[in-house]
């Protein structure tokens, strides 16, 4: 699963038992080197479903890690973009990486209300980074996003199609969750990364509930499962203008 390059089994245990601030921290250096870094075709899908929407003026990455986004952002967006993430390491990175861009860092759970996170953007997207929040945290976090766009403006993530009950995905991920949920239950502090609590029709309902009208367009870029749907989709969320 991991390159050369990437982290150690001790590495990652040490990570998995800090929390996920520090987590982060830790694993910056060699996040690059794991899977879990958004693939470039998960990348590449989105860009190809955004395209016809663009261009975009400025562009927000919520959660931005080390910076993959800007694949996405950057030929789409025609002013700044900016990343927000609360681990400074994650951070330190992607400002290597991509110097020309503006990285902030910020908890997504509590965007300034003011200033330059105020009806600024025009895109937003975050890749990943939704397991990291428990559902009562998600109303705080788009609500935050939705004043950070401006009228008009669009949040975009894509979201796994969930694989079939009973198949060896659904409990191998069901599997994660539950050994998550133990470890957080006896061990402190937690580290919040849970991958069966974003499911389409909640998100609906808190983007809804946000301000935001949601649609979904199939990334089909991404190939098709045995029984025809996408693997993955794009939920558009905007802001009405």
């Amino acid at each position: 699963m991991f390159s050369p390059q990437g982290p150690s089994l001790r590495e990652l245990a040490v990570q998995a038992l800090s929390s996920v601030e520090r987590g982060y921290d830790l694993l910056a250096p060699k996040f690059d080197h794991t899977p879990f870094r958004t693939p470039a075709a998960v990348l590449d899908a989105t860009a190809e479903a955004l395209r016809p929407l663009g261009p975009f003026g400025r562009g927000l990455d919520v959660c931005c890690g080390t910076g993959a986004s800007l694949r996405v952002l950057g030929p789409l967006c025609r002013e700044q973009v900016t990343g927000v993430d609360f681990s400074a390491g994650m951070l330190e990175q992607a400002r290597r990486a991509h110097p020309h861009a503006e990285w902030v860092r910020a908890d997504a759970r509590a965007l300034p209300s003011t200033g330059p996170f105020t009806e600024s953007f025009d895109l937003a997207v975050t890749f990943g980074a939704l397991g990291h929040f428990l559902p009562a945290e998600r109303p705080a976090l788009f609500a935050g996003v939705y004043r950070a766009l401006r009228p008009g403006g669009l949040l975009a993530f894509p979201l796994g199609t969930p694989p079939p009950v009973g198949s060896a995905w659904y409990w191998a991920l069901s599997g994660f969750d539950l050994a998550m949920r133990v470890r957080n239950a006896v061990w402190r502090p937690p580290f919040v990364m849970y991958y069966g609590t974003s499911r389409l029709g909640a998100l609906r309902e808190e983007l809804t509930a946000a301000g935001f009208t949601m649609t979904t367009v199939p990334l089909t870029a991404l190939g098709r499962r045995a029984d025809g749907l996408a693997r993955g989709r794009l939920v558009l969320a905007r802001r009405p203008g």
